[in-house]
Parts: C-alpha cells; sequence; structure tokens
C-alpha cells in the first residue's frame, strides 16, 4: 500500500488547513469557545464556505450533487478538523447519516438529501433505536435519518426532542420516535448488515478526527515543555518528562499508522464488507487507547494549568474522550473482534 498522499490530496489537505486557521488553538482559541457558546455550536458561515469548498458532498457522486471523492479525501478533512477542535458536525453529517443515505437511498432521495447536504443547506444527522441519545446535532438537524431493528427511515421531526450541550462544547439531543411520521430510506426491510458497514466507514473517519486532535495535543505538549521552566531550566530537561512525550509519540504513530491502513482498506474497491468492519475495529479500538493515555499525559505534563478551562488541552482531552466513545467504545470493539476469532487461520510456531 502507498501511504504517500498525492498532490490532489496534499492540496486539498491545505486548502482545508488555511480554511480552519481561524480555530488554530495556539493563536486564536477563543474564537473556538465563543462560537460553541452561542447556538447552534458552530460556525454556519464556516459551515457554508466548506459547502463552497466542495467538502460537504465530497464522498457523493456528482449524480448526487457531490464530488465523487473517497476515503482519503474524506479523512484529510476531518483529520483536519480535528487538529484544531473544529466543532463543526461534519462526520456525522457527511460521512455517517450522508453515508446512510448514498448506500441506501433511491434516486429522488439521494437528490434531495444528499443535494442538501453537499450544498450546506439541508442539515442530517443518524439515530438508531425509539429512544436515541446522545444524537449529535439533533434538535438542529432538518432531517433524521433513523435506524431501528435494523430498517432504516427518513424522519422530518422527532416526537420528543431535549437538546443539550455535551461536555465538549459541542450540541446534543435525546430524541423519541414513538408515532413519529418516517419513510423508509429506499426499498425498506433488514439492511443492518449495510448500516453495519457504513457505520465502519463512518467511525473510520472519526478515528481521523482523534487523530489529528491527539497530533495537535502531543505539539502543544512539547512547545509548553520547551518553554515552561522549573529549578531555572525548561521542564524538557528533565529526564522523566522527555521519556512520558515520548510516549505519547509512540501512541500517536503506532495509531496514525493503523488508521492510516483502515482508511486504504475502506478506499479499495475489492475489500469486503467485512473486511471494512474488522479494519474499522482495529482501527478505533488503537484509537480510544491511544486517546486516552494521550490525553491524560498531555494534561499531567501541563500540569495544573492543563485542568482549567481557559487553557486548551484539556479541552482535546474531553474532545478525544467523546470521540472514543462515539460510535462504539473499546469494549466494543473489543467484543467485534472477539467474535471473529474463530475465523483465522491457526499457525503452528514450530512450523
Amino acid at each position: 500500500m502507498d501511504f504517500e498522499l498525492d498532490d490532489e490530496q496534499t492540496a486539498l489537505r491545505d486548502a482545508v488547513r488555511g480554511l480552519l486557521k481561524g480555530y488554530d488553538p495556539a493563536t486564536n482559541f477563543e474564537h473556538r469557545r465563543q462560537v460553541t457558546a452561542a447556538e447552534p455550536g458552530y460556525d454556519e458561515a464556516l459551515w457554508s464556505r466548506l459547502a463552497e469548498m466542495g467538502l460537504l458532498g465530497l464522498p457523493f457522486s456528482e449524480a448526487d450533487g457531490g464530488m465523487g471523492a473517497g476515503p482519503v479525501e474524506v479523512a484529510l478533512v476531518a483529520e483536519e478538523i480535528g487538529r484544531v477542535l473544529a466543532p463543526e458536525p461534519y462526520v456525522a453529517v457527511v460521512a455517517l447519516a450522508g453515508g446512510l443515505v448514498a448506500a441506501l437511498g433511491t434516486d429522488e432521495q439521494r437528490a434531495e438529501i444528499l443535494g442538501g447536504i453537499a450544498s450546506g443547506d439541508h442539515l442530517v444527522t443518524f439515530a438508531s433505536g425509539t429512544v436515541a441519545e446522545p444524537v449529535i446535532q439533533g434538535a438542529r438537524a432538518d432531517t433524521i435519518i433513523w435506524e431501528v431493528d435494523g430498517e432504516v427511515f427518513v424522519v422530518d421531526r422527532p416526537a420528543s426532542t431535549t437538546a443539550y450541550r455535551t461536555h465538549d462544547g459541542g450540541r446534543a439531543a435525546r430524541l423519541e420516535f414513538d408515532r413519529a411520521a418516517a419513510t423508509p430510506l429506499g426499498a425498506g426491510g433488514d439492511v443492518s448488515e449495510t448500516v453495519r458497514t457504513v457505520l465502519a466507514r463512518a467511525q473510520i473517519v472519526a478515528c481521523h478526527e482523534a487523530l489529528g486532535a491527539m497530533d495537535t495535543a502531543l505539539r502543544l505538549t512539547t512547545s509548553y515543555l520547551t518553554t515552561r521552566q522549573q529549578f531555572g531550566v525548561t521542564l524538557n530537561r528533565f529526564q522523566a518528562l522527555t521519556f512520558r512525550a515520548a510516549d505519547m509519540y509512540t501512541d500517536l504513530e503506532l495509531t496514525r499508522s493503523i488508521v492510516t491502513w483502515a482508511t486504504m482498506v475502506a478506499a479499495d474497491p475489492d475489500t469486503s464488507d467485512a473486511a471494512v468492519r474488522d479494519a474499522s475495529a482495529r482501527a478505533k479500538l488503537q484509537t480510544v487507547r491511544a486517546a486516552r493515555r494521550i490525553g491524560q499525559e498531555a494534561i499531567q505534563l501541563h500540569g495544573g494549568i492543563g485542568v482549567t478551562d481557559e487553557f486548551s488541552i484539556g479541552h482535546f482531552t474531553s474532545r478525544l474522550t467523546a470521540l472514543s466513545h462515539w460510535l462504539g467504545d473499546a469494549r466494543e470493539q473489543v467484543a467485534t473482534l472477539s467474535a471473529g476469532i474463530g475465523g483465522y487461520g491457526v499457525i503452528d510456531p514450530l512450523d
């Protein structure tokens, strides 16, 4: 596998990075604080600019109003979002809800819903179960893609909505669908296998968002160690602290390797759905474990300032915690991988 970005992918990454520079935690973290403090919890003007650049329609076919890009390009956008903790619900709307519509919707549903997502005029999110929580931007969304008992429906208005602010600054809601008017997505019926695959693909994209956040958390921490002084010397002169930072770097690069591999698996048109789900579970498990260690170490190495709301590093840890639980935590990934262990071959170590 070739893990290097081509010229177009590099240009895409740089363009997204330039668009999101207003959230740079090193220079303008107060901007994110202001955006998340007001409703709807993200910058709607920036969301429109993401649409103008074609980023909200990136993975959808051109016939559905999108750009026809692949998992690698979507992952690049998510990673840049994570790098600056941008609160825009890109993964939930584009990769998850949009992914389900792209996979299951009729021609008319894809044209209407995906076209609305791509233009930035239609906010769509995903919910599962008759009572769903947390549903990202569930109160703000124009349309809910609702999965229940293996079937998927399009819902404009749930029966009951309770909105709240999440600990990482985002917005979520508790939705009840009792007696809500719903239209089957696509032909209807049990589509649980397709749902599992789309969730797995979205999970890989979410891992990239976490990867971007971990990368910045490490950069902020190493910068702090080289500038903060104790006993007349900078903190990076203390060997125990540099060892802990080195462990953070090892966790980050191991995660980058497996998440990138999972993305390449998802990008291969010959890969089976089962292989995508397996790669997703492996990537998420490593991401969860690394996110916890990197987030905790980043706060510890910053000392008392790391736990204050005024300093950015705690917000990175909070976001990493939210991403670790969304779409299945470590325990769920272990269960997924364990369920398929009987399908692996047996190797004689002495042979």
